[in-house]
């Protein structure tokens, strides 16, 4: 099987619910069938690193948000915060330590997608 290293990019906030969970339930599952995953936040999203807005932002048909990055930092799935995007809404570090995160900038974006575009083989 090959492994593939993806990297996901998320802007979609508490305003779409159903918007905001694709990368995070996308990402569990291609982390569960043993491909790398890490995932981008910026926008509108990096306010889903709060644990009271995570656990209140439920999809269509979906557990809440907060469900899918408890499994994903428990899976250590590595997901960033624009640090800029987090710090024009209030977003700290402590809100991030609840699901592993960390803070994200440009260059980090580029890092991620470089690392992306190469395919690990067994």
């Amino acid at each position: 099987m090959k492994i593939m290293k993806i990297m996901m990019k998320n802007a979609w906030g508490s305003d779409d619910p159903t918007k905001a969970a694709f990368p995070f339930s996308h990402g569990l599952a291609l982390a569960g069938a043993g491909h790398e995953v890490q995932i981008y936040l910026l926008g509108e999203a990096v306010v889903l690193m709060r644990k009271a807005v995570a656990s209140s932002v439920t999809p269509v048909g979906w557990p809440p948000v907060g469900d899918f990055l408890g499994k994903l930092a428990a899976k250590k799935v590595t997901i960033y915060a624009c640090r800029a995007c987090a710090r024009a809404r209030g977003v700290t570090e402590e809100d991030l330590a609840n699901w592993s995160a960390k803070f994200g900038n440009p260059a980090i974006l580029v890092s991620l997608v470089e690392w992306a575009d190469r395919v690990i083989t067994e």
